[in-house]
């Protein structure tokens, strides 16, 4: 995706590279934290099936750094959820749509679509 630009349908703005790089950092970041929460959880497990004193004493600490790495998570998420709606005001902007509605799916410059919307329960 390196060099790519994010257009908007309908003839919208574009996101340029820079800021599909910074997306990508830090969905790295996130994923990077989410494998270590993995290996986090299975030691906890594993010292929770152990029944040792010192383990289950362990799992204190490791149960606090969990909780710090799920708060870097969501901050994290918070982060790219503001930049990509700066990102898409801006493109909006400077693609001269003055519908207001800036409807229209997303698109890559190869012409692939991006993103899929998840429907989310009430």
């Amino acid at each position: 995706m390196e060099g790519d630009t994010l257009r908007l349908g309908n003839g919208g703005g574009q996101i340029d590279g820079k800021v599909v790089q910074t997306f990508q950092k830090s969905f790295v970041q996130v994923q990077n934290i989410l494998d270590q929460n993995r290996l986090l959880i299975n030691e906890i497990n594993q010292n929770h099936e152990s029944k040792i004193p010192d383990n289950l004493g362990r799992n204190v600490g490791l149960i606090k750094e969990l909780n710090s790495n799920i708060r870097r998570v969501v901050d994290l998420y918070a982060d790219l959820s503001t930049s990509f709606t700066k990102s898409m005001d801006i493109a909006s902007s400077e693609g001269g749509d003055s519908s207001g509605g800036g409807g229209g799916a997303m698109k890559y410059s190869d012409g692939s679509k991006g993103g899929h919307k998840r429907n989310r329960p009430a």
